[in-house]
């Protein structure tokens, strides 16, 4: 048995990629989350001694943004993610043997809409609005304490590829039902990475003793959301298409309660950080991942 590492919102489709993938590696692997069968968040002194002697926490909490942004959706996704933050570093702060390595979620979508050129980590734009709030009160939480013995690093991720679950199932579900044209204009830059590669970055974090800081966790080719909506066509070969302008993808979001946001927003990040550090993508490419989703399924 390898070394153990602990998963804060492990029960989502990210967390139990991560589970599955480090347990095949060998280590001992323990969640924190709501379920009956993991560490609660109300028991401290357990989250305490699982984080003793850790090779990394990964944090993944945090209540889905797959949901309207009503006050009490907002506040929930807000403090779901600052409290976690906060109650994990008090852990870390009582730790004997604290973990080497911190790894916290963030989101790519805390840069601009850009159409005009991409984000990276340094001269990037931060951008306005709920989301990008939510993102920066969640970096702050986790950067606002120094932890001397523990590393830490931000992710701020892009929209997750995988087979079973994240966007793949309504993204393959509106080609399969015909609406697999372009949403809005389809101009909007799509920012992805498949979810082995958020794997294997989590393991080069772990592996290379990178600076502290926030590192963007896209695939170095992002494309437009006409193009990615082409290379779906071309895997699942839908009968008819149409496409879906903005005031209707606006109606069916309020029908299906989640917000045109995550569709319509220009994500133009690209992970300088990373490759100036010598990492190397299994799926740098569209087609690359999508052919390995598919074949998968």
């Amino acid at each position: 048995m390898k070394s153990k590492i602990v998963i804060a919102g492990g029960s989502g489709f990210i967390g139990q990629y991560l589970v599955k993938r480090f347990r095949e590696e060998g280590y001992e692997v323990l969640l924190i989350s709501r379920g009956a069968s993991y560490i609660t968040w109300s028991d401290t002194d357990k989250i305490r001694t699982a984080l003793e002697g850790a090779e990394a926490l990964i944090n993944l909490a945090g209540k889905s943004v797959d949901c309207r942004y009503t006050n009490a959706n907002k506040q929930a996704i807000l403090e779901s993610r600052v409290t976690s933050t906060e109650q994990l570093q008090r852990a870390v702060d009582q730790c004997i043997r604290p973990p080497k390595l911190w790894i916290n979620s963030s989101t790519a979508t805390i840069y601009r809409h850009a159409t005009d050129r991409a984000m990276d980590e340094r001269s990037g734009e931060i951008g306005t609005g709920f989301s990008v709030h939510v993102a920066r009160a969640w970096e702050q939480a986790f950067f606002k304490t120094p932890t001397p013995h523990t590393r830490k690093i931000a992710l701020r991720t892009a929209i997750v590829l995988g087979m079973g679950g994240g966007v793949m199932q309504p993204y393959s579900n509106l080609v399969r039902f015909g609406l697999g044209g372009v949403q809005g204009t389809g101009q909007q830059v799509f920012s992805w990475i498949h979810i082995e590669d958020v794997y294997r970055v989590i393991r080069f974090m772990m592996e290379h003793p990178l600076p502290e800081g926030v590192y963007n966790t896209a695939a170095p080719f992002p494309v437009l959301n006409k193009q990615f909506m082409q290379a779906l066509r071309e895997r699942i070969k839908p009968f008819v298409y149409f496409s879906t302008p903005e005031w209707l993808l606006k109606l069916g979001a309020t029908l299906i309660g989640t917000e045109t946001e995550l569709v319509l927003k220009s994500r133009w990040v690209v992970p300088h950080k990373l490759q100036e550090a010598g990492f190397l993508f299994k799926y740098p490419t569209i087609t690359e991942a999508l052919d390995a989703i598919f074949i998968q399924e």
